[in-house]
């Protein structure tokens, strides 16, 4: 079968979706791996989604990327094995196979590109959940590909996307609306290559510990708690591995507090969960990468957090007041230090960890909603979804 003629056969099937009535089931392209180094996070999400999605409602095609950037066919049974408590974390591996997104608007079917080389296509996709964390599926760039081919998805668009994902930008958006944060010294590589008295002081009106972080990655990858300026240069080199910009954070001294924001309903407001959840570091200096995801001891997670019904509404105030404020959409979960001073905004996650041990869908399920019940709230808010333009 040539290109062309998969695309006719693509057409013909788009037709015949259209035709088959509401009460057919939508068909859902799962998404995940990727580039980034939060790869096997993404799998594992994968995974659970499969686990969890109503099968009486959703049809899934699973679409893994490698870490070379390649879109493969997956089966289920290759996400049999994807767990956190695994000798290692899962991976997507390239089996020969392509998935071809749509050349245009006109179609909104996949073709499958096999080993052989035949060309087949896989049906019309009615909506994309991209679980991709970090660089090349959090911060804009498959949405972008997703709106030039009109293709609706869950999670934020461009702007809100890459916008969440810059540590500096948002904190830049988040100051300007109000809204208090850490405050930070931003030093990209090549402005430490220029002049690397920099580093003198790069501490200056900054309290310690200082946190040193990439403004481009997730799940605490890249980041380090240093105590004094000698360990700063150190902590520089981990953070300039994952990204050319980095920030340096004053320590906050409150509660590590996360609430979960859904996005409301078409003429609905943006809703957020009943609850608040809380990070309880007691062995460890923060909670890194091996606490978040692989068990390490020393982090407590308290579901639902006791706060007072002024901290709560300080904190439902400004998270929806930063999700709105800095357009994004469908979902977010917002991390604030809890001061006396009030709520300080730390990061707004606009792809959380979805595993069903992740506290975004932990919130949610304390407040009331399933984990599969929040799959199905993500995949209907994402096809009543406006256009981007």
């Amino acid at each position: 079968m040539s290109v062309v003629q998969a695309e006719d056969l693509n057409q013909q099937l788009d037709e015949q979706a259209g035709r088959s009535g509401s009460g057919a089931k939508h068909r859902v392209a799962l998404v995940f791996g990727g580039r980034s180094s939060e790869h096997g996070i993404s799998c594992v999400t994968a995974a659970g989604i499969l686990r969890a999605i109503d099968r009486e409602r959703f049809d899934v095609t699973l679409v893994g990327i490698t870490k070379r950037g390649a879109m493969v066919l997956m089966h289920e049974d290759d996400l049999a094995d994807y767990r956190l408590d695994a000798p290692a974390l899962p991976e997507v591996r390239d089996n020969g196979t392509r998935v071809i997104w749509p050349a245009s608007v006109d179609t909104r079917a996949l073709t499958l590109v096999s080993s052989d080389g035949s060309l087949s296509s896989l049906g019309a996709i009615d909506v994309v959940m991209p679980m991709l964390h970090g660089p090349y599926g959090e911060d804009g760039t498959i949405q972008g590909m997703l709106d030039l081919i009109d293709m609706p998805y869950v999670g934020s668009g461009v702007l809100g996307s890459s916008l969440c994902m810059d540590k500096h930008l948002v904190k830049v958006v988040l100051q300007s609306m109000g809204i208090p944060v850490a405050p930070w010294r931003t030093v990209t590589r090549g402005e430490l290559d220029r002049n690397p008295e920099i580093l003198d002081t790069i501490d200056a009106g900054l309290t310690y510990p200082l946190f040193v972080k990439p403004a481009r990655a997730g799940s605490s990858v890249g980041v380090s708690r240093v105590t004094e300026a000698s360990e700063i240069p150190a902590a520089l080199e981990v953070a300039f591995a994952e990204d050319r910009t980095v920030l340096i954070e004053s320590g906050i001294t409150g509660r590590e507090v996360e609430i979960a924001v859904l996005e409301g309903r078409e003429g609905q407001p943006t809703r957020t969960s009943s609850v608040i959840g809380e990070i309880v570091v007691t062995g460890r200096d923060f909670y890194d990468f091996e606490a978040k995801y692989l068990g390490a001891s020393g982090v407590q997670l308290v579901l639902p957090a006791k706060v007072t019904d002024a901290e709560f509404a300080a904190i439902q105030d400004a998270a929806v007041r930063a999700f709105e404020g800095t357009q994004a959409r469908t979902l977010s979960r917002i991390d604030f230090f809890l001061t006396e001073d009030g709520p300080v905004l730390n990061e707004l996650n606009t792809l959380p960890g979805f595993t069903p041990a992740s506290m975004y869908p932990m919130l949610w399920e304390a407040s009331g909603m399933s984990y599969s019940e929040l799959i199905t709230e993500l995949i209907e808010l994402a096809l009543e979804k406006r256009p981007a333009y």
